[in-house]
């Protein structure tokens, strides 16, 4: 009797056991849900993106390449003006010049706020910083049409709506971003790596750009390629300063589009199934091919920094 209460009590699951079994359970129902939620949105967007070119027949290198939008249109060929090209280098060109113009601003807001003065510099800078992101993306949108339209214009002539209006205010969008990160990397550098620096005799300008700056590059990167992968997708502001123009970007300053705007243009003025509909898709597939790409170079430059650092 007492070899099978004691059997009993070593092969009953324990309170704590039995709870600890439960949250597995539920851990794994969620990361199930959240994978079946990504996997039903990949399938959705690239069954519709890809019709473009298994129902439609529309050639995917004319897609790419071709520099005439104007879905609706057919050319010489019979085939519709589904060029994406100005809208891909119209979306690159700005993402690109917007980190550009941010780095530096962020590399010298962290620096400022962790280096040169911590408390002044978070009692001052953050808030700012907080401020800038939760500002809607609309708001932007109306400060860029009413202000940098109107600069652009009276310095460079023109309308004032383009790649440069469009830069601007991804500008200002992405700055927290790449900001709050890089406060982060320069955070995360150890102290004795200051302390070393210093001891051998290097000033603390010195310190700051052949040591900290230098150890941080891993982590500035990867906040960097997070402002980019932010401005890539961004629609509403940039629609709204950049002009909407589907044409081949011929200058900063002319009008000008992006694969955003012309998806939140034209989207709700289709009819599902059609080719115009469906070449919206494909924009929209290129989108999320753009978003696996910043994630996969965020996790590559991840692990570079883990290997140099080690």
């Amino acid at each position: 009797m007492e070899n099978e209460d004691v059997k009993k009590a070593l092969t009953t699951k324990s309170k704590r056991a039995r709870i600890e079994q439960r949250g597995r359970f539920i851990s794994f129902v969620c990361i199930a849900l959240i994978v079946f939620v990504v996997g039903a949105i990949f399938y959705f967007v690239a069954s519709k993106g890809l019709s473009t070119f298994f129902v439609d027949k529309i050639n995917v290198f004319d897609f790419l390449f071709g520099t005439v939008w104007n879905p609706s249109a057919t050319g010489p060929d019979g085939q519709p003006l589904v060029g994406a090209l100005p809208m891909i280098l119209g979306s690159f060109m700005v993402t690109f010049l917007s980190a550009i113009v941010a780095t530096p601003f962020a590399i010298g807001a962290a620096v400022f706020m962790t280096e040169i003065s911590p408390t002044k510099g978070q009692k001052f800078l953050q808030p700012v910083i907080e401020l800038l992101v939760g500002i809607p993306s609309v708001v932007y949108g109306f400060i860029g049409l009413t202000v940098i339209v109107p600069f652009i214009r009276s310095i460079f002539g023109g309308t004032g709506f383009g790649i440069l209006s469009g830069t601007f205010v991804l500008f200002v969008m992405i700055l927290p971003t790449v900001t709050t990160m890089t406060v982060d990397t320069l955070k995360s550098v150890p102290r004795h790596y200051r302390e070393a620096s210093l001891a051998l005799g290097g000033t603390r300008w010195q310190t700051i750009y052949k040591v900290v700056l230098r150890a941080a590059v891993p982590g500035i990167l990867t906040a960097v390629v997070f402002g980019m992968a932010r401005a890539f997708g961004e629609a509403l502001a940039i629609q709204m300063v950049i002009g909407n123009a589907a044409l081949m970007p011929t200058g900063l300053t002319t009008p000008a589009s992006t694969l955003t705007s012309i998806l939140t243009m034209g989207i709700g003025n289709t009819i599902m199934g059609t080719v115009e509909n469906n070449v919206l898709w494909s924009l929209a597939l290129i989108l999320l091919f753009m978003s696996l790409v910043f994630n996969i170079l965020i996790r590559y430059i991840g692990k570079k920094g883990e290997i140099s650092n080690g």
